[in-house]
């Protein structure tokens, strides 16, 4: 089966049905943010804290799979040069509506996070990527990809999610599911079928190891994280927080 593909459809369908990641900053949210108001989110709820951004006016960032308008909108009006890069066509449409709006000149372009070879080496000093990389199959390209298009010393900042999150059964909170997980070998052939009738994205749980570690070992250093959850929205938040983000600089190797 192509993920890739099937993905893309689930997200221009997300779009289609507003889900909430694909609703765009609102025209208030930027004007908040050239006065200094502003937030932006890796994971569900927590906002990123403003320290582990540079300066940002001037800065070349790429919002790794990171369309639907939320994040580059408001780096762009922090002063940011924003590039875009996303799967879903409809995702990245609603970027490119309110660079035209509001004159952001966000650059825009498609395709599959783990091959970001149409950017060439050391050419960003930071990459945005909220939390996405559970819709890979397989992590560790997207690690040595970032680590090569991002300038020495330049950041990476990441939403990833516990693996153990996708191994329980919210209703019964039992562990059901060995590690790794994905919903195309883990779930029941009649369940995977069903979400690929509605048009739902299909996810991977993957091991701590991929991703941390995988960032360390593509030549990245972890400066910080911090913890998320759903904020209410999911049973499990009573009893881990399912989210974790990461910042992470490139050393040379």
């Amino acid at each position: 089966m192509d993920i890739v593909k099937h993905n893309k459809s689930a997200w221009n369908n997300y779009v289609d049905k507003k889900d909430r990641w694909t609703i765009p900053v609102s025209e208030q949210e930027l004007e908040n943010t050239k006065k200094g108001n502003w937030n932006i989110v890796l994971t569900p709820k927590k906002p990123v804290p403003h320290n582990w951004f540079p300066e940002l006016n001037g800065l070349k960032v790429l919002g790794l799979a990171s369309g639907g308008g939320q994040q580059g909108p408001i780096l762009a009006t922090l002063g940011a040069n924003v590039t875009i890069f996303d799967n879903s066509d409809k995702q990245l449409q609603q970027d490119e509506t309110i660079s035209n709006k509001f004159n952001l000149d966000i650059k825009t372009l498609q395709g599959d996070m783990k091959d970001l070879s149409v950017f060439e080496d050391n050419s960003f000093d930071l990459i945005f990527n909220p939390c996405s990389v559970l819709f890979v199959d397989n992590v560790l390209p997207v690690w040595k990809e970032c680590y090569r298009v991002l300038k020495p010393n330049g950041i990476l900042m990441t939403g990833l999610i516990n693996p153990i999150s996708f191994q329980i059964d919210e209703q019964s909170l039992k562990l059901i599911y060995k590690q790794p997980f994905s919903d195309l070998h883990s779930l029941p052939a009649e369940k995977v079928e069903e979400l690929i009738k509605n048009k739902e994205a299909l996810q991977y749980g993957h091991s701590l190891t991929d991703q941390i570690n995988g960032q360390l070992q593509a030549g990245f250093s972890l400066t910080n994280m911090y913890e998320d959850n759903w904020g209410g929205e999911n049973n499990l938040d009573d009893y881990f927080p399912a989210f974790l983000a990461t910042r992470a600089i490139k050393l040379l190797l």
